[in-house]
């Protein structure tokens, strides 16, 4: 190889030279554009709420979020365009666009005793709670899947839920984050369940919490409700205050 090298002329190993060169530049363009092609995929869409279905009553937008120094159940916000918050009697938002297979990474905080969810196709949650400290959790706890429930007499869970492996739960008035990869259920032609919905995997502030847990039924009291292979993103606003940034849906 080397004495192949030393016969080429400076015009000859100038023009390899400049094919390495040019490959590189095509790889790095290539890989670059890939990304690019990634990133478009991704939905951000907590910045305002035009990616959300009407009505949007008991939500805000602002620029920072801290927790009430005069009071820790209440969030404080400051001006700007880059929270969504709901003070705790904001309606459920929904997303326009719905989603079959889908990745959510989206970061929240809560304040002491505050309680809230992001729910896949609408109808399966994600709990968000106060369980900071908690020793034993449940499905009721912050990162569980929460319980079925029935609405009569009065609201009761029915079963336990899936509670997380672990309290990741953070301190309230810190951010917190969820990543979750979640897997609609199946139906055939003639709409018979085929394959239970799927949390794929949950992360809570880094930490797993949830692999390959099946969905036999909608949560809460949406469980007598009927499946489908597709649905909103539901963030809760109306079980205390919430504040969401960051919010990425990723179609599968």
């Amino acid at each position: 190889m080397l004495s192949m090298i030393k016969s080429l002329s400076p015009q000859q190993l100038y023009v390899r030279k400049g094919m390495r060169i040019g490959l590189v530049v095509m790889f790095l363009v290539g890989l670059a554009f890939q990304c690019h092609a990634e990133d478009a995929d991704v939905d951000l869409i907590s910045q305002d709420f035009a990616a959300f279905r009407s009505p949007k009553e008991g939500w805000s937008i602002c620029g920072n979020v801290k927790l009430d120094p005069a009071n820790r159940r209440h969030l404080a916000t400051e001006p700007g365009q880059s929270i969504l918050i709901s003070h705790g009697k904001g309606v459920n938002l929904l997303t326009k666009k719905t989603y079959r297979d889908c990745q959510i990474e989206v970061e929240f905080m809560i304040p002491q005793g505050s309680n809230s969810g992001v729910k896949l196709d609408g109808c399966y949650e994600i709990q968000i709670y106060d369980s900071w400290k908690k020793k034993k959790v449940t499905g009721s706890d912050c990162g569980g899947i929460y319980p079925r429930g029935e609405l009569k007499p009065r609201y009761h869970t029915i079963d336990d839920g899936t509670p997380p492996r672990v309290n990741a739960c953070r301190e309230p008035g810190e951010w917190q984050t969820l990543k979750i990869t979640f897997h609609s259920p199946r139906f055939d032609a003639q709409g018979k369940k085929t394959a239970n919905g799927k949390f794929i995997r949950v992360e809570l502030n880094g930490v797993l919490i949830h692999e390959n847990a099946e969905v036999k039924y909608p949560t809460g009291a949406a469980w007598h409700n009927p499946e489908h292979e597709q649905g909103p993103v539901l963030l809760q606003g109306d079980h205390g205050p919430v504040a969401f940034r960051n919010l990425r849906i990723k179609s599968l």
